[in-house]
């Protein structure tokens, strides 16, 4: 696994190749992630941060939708960090279902049964759900309720008909952690309230 400074650099260098709110969004997800850990003895803080900065990692090559997970697990196995590729992929999917992705499938046929079947096939643990579950509530400037980023991402990208499924999925992955934390997770995390109350449009 990267150690937190090697993640920072990646980070930095794919901020270089391809400037944008990722990078601030990704540097969000890292620090949350982190914080939620802290307070669950099984999972590593440092190695939830890492995840959480690199989840992303595959914007690097550039504007793209579901080709981001797949660029991102392709540059992370080049790097032999097979943990991190895998959450390139399974960060996007609470459901397992590859058809479950807001936005465009901008990719091969087969990139797609490929991660078609990775999806379905993984046996999610708690550094997949937790970057999930931050990547739903992280916004560059820190966290806000989930129900606000689910209406965003409604708002962009309309209301599939898996839509009320995956919702449900991301609001399990709060009551998971909540127990885990035995807290609300949101009394963790900076600026949920001033996040929360921002608008929409």
């Amino acid at each position: 696994m990267l150690s937190p400074v090697e993640a920072e650099r990646e980070l930095s260098i794919g901020a270089q190749l391809n400037p944008g709110p990722w990078i601030r969004h990704s540097m969000s997800v890292g620090l949350n992630a982190k914080l939620i850990a802290d307070k669950i003895d099984i999972l590593d803080s440092n190695q939830a941060y890492v995840m959480g900065l690199l989840h992303d990692i595959g914007r690097r090559e550039g504007i793209k939708s579901i080709m981001h997970t797949i660029d991102g697990y392709d540059y992370m196995m080049s790097l032999n960090q097979k943990e991190i590729a895998r959450i390139c992929l399974t960060h996007s999917y609470p459901i397992q279902d590859v058809n479950t992705f807001f936005g465009k499938f901008d990719c091969t046929e087969e990139q797609k049964v490929f991660l078609s079947c990775f999806i379905k096939n993984a046996i999610y643990n708690d550094y997949d759900r937790l970057i999930q579950l931050c990547d739903a509530i992280s916004l560059p400037n820190g966290a806000c309720i989930m129900e606000k980023r689910l209406i965003d991402v409604a708002l962009r990208h309309g209301l599939p008909g898996f839509t009320i499924d995956k919702w449900k999925a991301f609001l399990e992955l709060k009551n998971h952690f909540d127990k885990l934390c035995d807290c609300n997770v949101y009394t963790l995390l900076p600026n949920v309230v001033e996040n929360s109350y921002d608008s929409l449009l």
